[in-house]
């Protein structure tokens, strides 16, 4: 039985292929089509093409603060990663926490210490982006511009990366400088365009 299953999908995807290129041989005409699909047009590719690079420059219009981003907290986040942020092991990893040990950035040679968001995140930006993108996770990207800007708000709030009372927009959060954006050592791979 455990052969028969590998050699009836084989047969399936043969059989799905649309047949052989012209020559008759196994591999498929470039431009053989296969009747699955279509053409991904702008507004499409618009709606997928949400990322935020460090310098936060495609960051949407919108705005929130640290008590808002508490409230969606709790009733979006904690069921997760705990009421104050510390996590669910090992599913879930821990948020907020800034350990005193972290200063000494060895992280490389110390798996203990917590990656939190204060710890060891380069760019205030990428929160923004994951979490508009990735969470909650029962509903990812169902949170509104406004709700992530409070969120991250809150989270960054927590972690004493910014003063409890900031409102975040897109030129506020752009401005945040994380506590340890300087002990991150760029590959050459990752291109030569300022960090700052």
């Amino acid at each position: 039985m455990r052969r028969l299953f590998p050699l009836t999908l084989l047969a399936a995807l043969v059989a799905c292929r649309g047949g052989d290129g012209p020559s008759g041989s196994d591999t498929a005409d470039a431009g053989t089509r296969y009747g699955l699909g279509r053409p991904a047009d702008a507004q499409f590719v618009a709606r997928l093409d949400t990322d935020i690079d460090p310098s936060g420059a495609a960051l949407p219009a919108g705005r929130g603060t640290a008590a808002e981003g508490a409230v969606l907290y709790a009733a979006q986040c904690a069921m997760c990663h705990g009421a104050e942020g510390l996590g669910m092991p090992p599913a879930f990893p821990r948020l907020l926490g800034r350990d005193p040990k972290a200063e000494d950035f060895t992280f490389a040679s110390d798996h203990k210490l917590p990656k939190t968001i204060g710890n060891y995140w380069p760019y205030a930006t990428t929160l923004f982006d994951y979490i508009r993108r990735a969470m909650p996770l029962t509903a990812p990207g169902s949170l509104t511009d406004d709700q992530v800007y409070a969120l991250t708000a809150y989270l960054l709030a927590a972690d004493g990366v910014i003063p409890k009372e900031t409102t975040l927009d897109a030129a506020a959060l752009a401005a945040v400088k994380m506590p340890y954006t300087d002990r991150f050592i760029w590959s050459a791979e990752a291109g030569s365009q300022d960090r700052d």
